[in-house]
């Protein structure tokens, strides 16, 4: 890794589940990385059980600078791809990423939307795109 100070946030996706393997695996590297995590109350054979989920299921934020060796990052066990848009990562802001680790772990999380339902957020840049909610489960969470 390089000492360059110049470090920002991108995202990596990443093979689906064992999401703690593939962090001391970039950790072992030298790379820092922050998965988003909420705490998911579950009935399992008859017992409320508290699980924790990760929040963007197959992704991880991981810190590092553009003159470190991204093939190296591409090449860890676990790893599928970094997220690029264009010629180059997309950094994610640092006030993002803090805010997001501010949150893990915070209460139980208890689905307001029923399956099936739409939604349409506001703040979303086009207006005609529509989510629809699934389940509470991460990976089927969502479809747009």
């Amino acid at each position: 890794m390089s000492t360059n100070t110049n470090k920002a946030w991108y995202l990596v996706q990443c093979k689906s589940r064992q999401y703690e393997r593939k962090e001391k695996h970039l950790q072992r590297q030298g790379y820092s990385s922050s998965r988003s995590t909420y705490k998911l109350g579950r009935l399992l054979k008859g017992y409320r059980m508290i699980t924790l989920e990760s929040l963007f299921p197959v992704y991880l934020f991981i810190q590092m600078s553009l003159q470190d060796s991204w093939s190296s990052l591409c090449f860890t066990r676990g790893v599928s791809r970094v997220v690029w848009f264009g010629m180059h990562p997309l950094p994610i802001s640092d006030a993002l990423v803090n805010e997001l680790r501010e949150r893990n772990h915070q209460g139980v999380v208890v689905a307001l939307l029923k399956p099936d339902e739409s939604l349409r957020p506001h703040k979303w840049p086009s207006a005609e795109l529509e989510a629809v909610f699934l389940t509470m489960e991460g990976e089927e969470r969502a479809v747009c």
